[in-house]
């Protein structure tokens, strides 16, 4: 059968275009617009928009309640305090309690939120065309109109039950965040300004750990002490060492211009914190003419016959003293701590 003898409505569309048959198909792109807007049941029932109202002041009172717990737990648990947790095991109870009070006062904040504007929001569609960035003036009033419209049907003015609780859940959520600024560093209180020295405690030679006699220490010799009780296999050891290191030189009494210095000395006898009062540096040099002990670090040079009053570098301040005498069995003992803080210049001073 030739194609002349084919019915024209089964000829391909090819064909039937050659003989002006054309077909349009539908616009796949038509808008199809919107669909009717079906009300919820809270628009039409105000008990319903009432349990609304309450669900969402629930989830946002429970937000400041896990705000209130994230500060006891930080406040409460010590950093090293370990507990089990089914099915978790053995995890950090400070850890623990900080991400799950946090992590519900910051779901309870969105889901409050979420819960709000599916059931109290406006939920109408409405289209709008796309316009210019610089807007002109008729479209400004028309977005602050449209601002005060959307306001209105939040509900937010009418709805102070929930304005409220949301206000009061944004403004302590914070407040996690400013508990964490504490772990910029352990809080000082008098740590700094005190050390081990104590009336009492005993000169213990760094060299021997023997308790030191007057009589060990000779005209011109620089030895250094460490307080009584305090060993080196002590995991606190570097940290008290640091404020409590001392060193010790004897003086001919009359050798010595201080008059402070030579009432808390010992025939001779001063005992001066080894630490830097410039960076903290262990100071090792001594001059025994001069009675001059210099830093390594910056060269700070304090004259130990005179108050180890700084006579040279960058050094704030002399080195502090410590008071000492002897117990009865004849060894060098401390009569207290030192009576400002060792080392480096700090803002208290000041």
């Amino acid at each position: 059968m030739s194609s002349q003898e084919i019915p024209e409505e089964n000829l391909p569309a090819e064909q039937g275009a050659a003989h002006g048959t054309v077909e349009i198909a539908e616009d796949p792109f038509a808008d199809p617009g919107l669909p009717a807007h079906k009300p919820r049941i809270q628009d039409i029932d105000e008990r319903a928009a009432k349990r609304s109202e309450r669900a969402v002041a629930f989830l946002f009172t429970l937000s400041m309640l896990a705000t209130i717990g994230f500060i006891a737990s930080y406040v409460t648990f010590p950093v090293d305090k370990i507990v089990f947790i089914w099915p978790f095991g053995h995890v950090s109870a400070l850890n623990f309690s900080l991400g799950m009070t946090l992590g519900v006062a910051l779901f309870c904040i969105g889901a409050g939120a979420v819960h709000w504007a599916r059931t109290l929001m406006s939920d109408v569609e409405i289209a709008d065309e796309r316009h210019p960035i610089a807007a002109p003036a008729e479209v400004k009033a028309k977005v602050m109109a449209d601002f005060a419209a959307g306001a209105e049907e939040s509900a937010i003015g009418r709805r102070k039950l929930i304005r409220t609780t949301m206000f009061g859940a944004l403004a302590m959520v914070p407040l996690a965040g400013v508990m964490l600024l504490r772990d910029l560093g352990p809080l000082p209180e008098k740590k700094l300004r005190t050390t081990l020295w104590a009336k009492g405690k005993q000169l213990i030679n760094m060299n021997t750990n023997e308790p030191l006699r007057p009589e060990d220490i000779v005209v011109g010799s620089l030895t250094f002490a460490k307080p009584e009780g305090l060993e080196e296999d002590a995991h606190d050891f570097q940290k008290e060492i640091a404020k409590a290191a001392l060193m010790i030189v004897r003086l001919q009494p009359e050798d010595i211009k201080d008059k402070r210095e030579l009432e808390w000395s010992h025939e001779g006898v001063v005992a001066y914190s080894k630490i830097c009062t410039h960076v903290g540096c262990p100071i090792s040099l001594y001059e025994q003419q001069t009675h001059h002990v210099l830093c390594p670090c910056h060269q700070s040079t304090f004259d130990l016959s005179d108050g180890a009053r700084v006579i040279f570098g960058p050094a704030g301040h002399a080195l502090p003293q410590l008071r000492i005498g002897v117990n009865a069995e004849g060894n060098l003992e401390a009569l207290g701590d030192f009576e400002e803080p060792v080392g480096p210049s700090f803002w208290e001073r000041g």
